[in-house]
């Protein structure tokens, strides 16, 4: 109701300033159409360049400021509102004026102004008969009773009992009153989102740059774990695979009671031992198997690895994207990692399937519940890896279990 009341002034004000810009053009189609003689054709020229003056400074000016009390204005009857245009920056005004002339924003405020001055009042003033009709049906009794004959239609009401139906009529159509204003205040509310809509667009825009510009960095890291993991798996893990195999010759070589014996015993555990850390190493960066095999094969190898009995059900018609499948592949490992840690579970199931454009993976286990994403349990860090790709999260961890981390992520 508030939206509607609030149209009137500003709709007058409108009124006038575009009606201003409107009436040289009006005025020359109006001569132009009946073909008169009244304007000679430098006049006709004189009120063509008049309203061109006026449409091309008044008229976008007068829309930027209309754009901003409609946008506000909004938040009356939508729960979303329109992002307002940028503000201008001090000392680049006319930087800011010329940028507001160039946006496609600013001319569409500029055709809801016309609007706002032609087809809204229109609108409005059939709404306002149509809410006296209303009004005249339920007083006709008392306007009939005050010795005021009133013509409802072809019908003649002399008397209040002839005009008790026409009452009945109209306390049968009061309850669409509300309906009906707020069809008017929906249908003025979607007109102006959809010509003040330019903001928006720009917003979606920006948006769109961020979500790409967030790809190329989630490809790119992928990319450079996939160089490092080769690297350490071809370079380091290889050198440090040949100094072990040196150790364990050297360590034949020597009599087994000697001290320099025992010195190589030592630095060939800590080898082995190093070599071990090193390939945990590699496969927490990208495991060579998830790039092989896929990700049933790396969460089975995982599952055999886990210190709880994991169930593994993935049936995938095909590989996802890369960084979709080894996003999944540590969504699961910091899952089982958690789980291990924190739950207490004796039984952990992992599934993943398609489900139509997206790759829905699912982590369920029978442990005592109550994660909580707050007390440093990984899942935040989960959470964000996730979005990183467009994907989301959600938890479900009731007190007393089970647990069940659902991920969906874009297939493509």
């Amino acid at each position: 109701m508030g939206y509607l009341i609030t149209t009137a002034p500003i709709g007058f004000v409108a009124t006038l300033v575009f009606g201003t810009v409107a009436l040289p053009w009006v005025i020359a189609a109006d001569r132009l159409i009946r073909r008169s003689t009244e304007l000679s054709g430098s006049q006709l020229a004189l009120l063509v360049v008049a309203g061109t003056l006026l449409l091309g400074t008044v008229a976008p000016v007068s829309g930027v400021v209309l754009g901003a009390v409609e946008r506000f204005r909004l938040r009356l009857v939508d729960d979303e509102p329109l992002p307002g245009l940028p503000p201008p920056r001090p000392g680049h005004w006319l930087r800011w004026l010329r940028d507001r002339y160039t946006d496609p924003a600013t001319w569409r405020a500029v055709v809801y102004g016309f609007a706002l001055s032609s087809l809204v009042p229109l609108v409005y003033f059939v709404t306002g008969i149509a809410l006296l009709m209303v009004v005249a049906l339920v007083s006709s009794p008392f306007i009939v009773s005050a010795g005021d004959p009133i013509t409802m239609g072809r019908a003649a009401v002399d008397t209040p009992a002839e005009a008790l139906p026409w009452a009945l009529l109209g306390l049968a159509l009061l309850p669409a009153v509300p309906y009906l204003l707020g069809l008017v205040a929906g249908a003025h509310g979607a007109l102006a989102r959809a010509l003040l809509g330019g903001a928006d667009e720009q917003a979606r825009s920006r948006l769109a740059e961020v979500v790409s510009s967030r790809a190329r960095l989630v490809d790119g890291f992928s990319a450079e774990r996939r160089r490092i993991e080769r690297d350490l798996h071809d370079g380091a893990q290889q050198r440090l695979v040949s100094l072990t195999l040196q150790l364990g010759v050297a360590r034949l070589d020597l009599p087994p009671d000697s001290p320099a014996a025992r010195s190589v015993e030592v630095a060939h555990d800590q080898a082995k031992q190093l070599m071990a850390e090193l390939r945990e190493l590699i496969r927490g960066i990208h495991p060579q198997v998830l790039t092989d095999s896929g990700l049933a094969a790396a969460v089975r190898e995982l599952a055999d690895r886990s210190t709880v009995p994991v169930t593994v059900a993935i049936d995938l018609p095909e590989r996802p994207v890369e960084h979709v499948e080894s996003t999944a592949y540590f969504v699961v490992t910091e899952a089982l990692a958690n789980v291990a840690k924190h739950s207490g579970a004796t039984a952990v199931t992992v599934s993943a399937r398609r489900d139509g454009r997206t790759l829905v993976v699912e982590v369920t286990d029978n442990g005592l519940g109550g994660a909580d994403p707050t007390d440093g349990s990984g899942l935040t860090g989960l959470a964000d890896r996730v979005a990183a790709v467009g994907g989301t999260t959600r938890l479900s961890s009731p007190a007393g279990g089970p647990t069940v981390l659902r991920v969906e992520l874009p297939w493509r």
